[in-house]
């Protein structure tokens, strides 16, 4: 196997393109990615065999940006036969001896309007599908999570590409994206980028503990509550920073405070604040400053925030201010986990999740 496929948003192939190009460079893995604008994806093309599992493996599919979904492809299919897509796909998959038996099976498509079309196509086709596969064993008898994932893209009606991911090493998502319901009594549709963005970053089984109700958060460039009220739905007390008005909803709750103040002046009154986010549109590099600055000052614990993203140069651009925050963290002795994600509910930006691990005397 060679191929390594990528998802990604319409328009970012290049953005992941590079992204997949340097990090299987870092592991001395070679090759080139094939790029099709608007696309949705990215194959990316490695010159020796066996590859493509060392990548989807060895790649920590938490540090790609901008890939929504990672797997090596066993096969390659086109034009298969409307009478009978099965066959060829179980005779493709039998030629490949090193697939492993999967406990998953997602029949998806690239996230664009054209390849969307063929979803429904793709709900019918799985139970006939899954039931071959078991049949012939490269599928267990039963739904295993713990188990590799078989993949099928279609990109076109009569073509797809098969593979797997691996369990720990993948996105838990159908297609990458987490199915998000955009609460009706929300002040905005940007609501949906820190719900999606606690979904990623945060394991569910620590939400209890990590986005715990009575918590303290401060959100800055607030207006009109987007954000301040996926923390409000969670029973937390909020500090709302915004020149700007706050809608009457959130503030008839009692859980918020909002100050008409600069976002990058204002500083808690009580240093007991959990949750820093920030969605505020300004210079991607100055907001991952005020960031970092927050999180050594001791005045959070963790931090999701967007930085917006440059027309041009958006990866270089992105490497960069990430780059800058972690030497900014580090020399100033802090421990930290930080991940970086393009979400499918963000556009023309990137979400970050920082996480500081030292002692600041909270």
């Amino acid at each position: 196997m060679k191929q390594v496929i990528l998802y990604c948003r319409a328009g970012f192939e290049k953005d992941c393109a590079g992204e997949i190009q340097d990090k299987a460079n870092n592991i001395e893995v070679f090759g080139f990615p094939r790029v099709k604008r608007n696309s949705g994806y990215v194959l990316f093309e490695c010159y020796t065999e066996g590859d493509a599992n060392r990548l989807v493996r060895e790649i920590d599919f938490k540090t790609l940006i901008f890939a929504r979904q990672m797997f090596a492809v066993a096969a390659s299919l086109e034009d298969l036969p409307v009478a009978d897509r099965i066959t060829p796909i179980l005779e493709a998959l039998s030629e490949q001896e090193s697939v492993p038996t999967c406990g998953d099976l997602r029949i998806e498509t690239p996230d664009t309007n054209e390849a969307k079309e063929l979803l429904k196509f793709c709900r019918k086709f799985t139970v006939p599908l899954r039931q071959a596969m078991r049949g012939k064993g490269l599928l267990y008898k039963k739904d295993n999570l713990n188990k590799p994932v078989m993949h099928l893209c279609f990109v076109e009606p009569g073509k797809c590409y098969v593979g797997y991911s691996y369990p720990n090493n993948n996105s838990q998502f159908f297609m990458g994206i987490p199915r998000l319901k955009f609460p009706a009594d929300a002040p905005s549709r940007s609501t949906l980028k820190l719900e999606e963005a606690f979904h990623v970053f945060i394991p569910k089984n620590e939400w209890d503990e990590r986005l715990a109700s009575g918590m303290w958060a401060v959100d800055l460039g607030a207006c009109p509550g987007g954000w301040t009220y996926q923390l409000v739905k969670r029973s937390m007390f909020v500090h709302a920073i915004d020149n700007g008005m706050m809608a009457q909803s959130l503030m008839d709750t009692g859980q918020v405070k909002h100050h008409q103040a600069d976002g990058f002046k204002f500083e808690p009154p009580r240093k007991n604040v959990t949750w820093l986010v920030c969605d505020m549109i300004e210079k991607p590099s100055r907001v991952a400053q005020l960031m970092g600055e927050w999180i050594i000052q001791g005045w959070c614990k963790e931090a999701i925030f967007n930085l917006k993203l440059p027309m041009k140069g958006r990866y270089d651009e992105v490497l960069g201010d990430i780059e800058n925050l972690k030497v900014f963290l580090k020399e100033n002795g802090i421990k930290f986990t930080l991940q970086a994600k393009h979400l499918y509910h963000d556009r023309e930006e990137i979400t970050v999740h920082v996480q500081a691990h030292t002692n600041l005397g909270w």
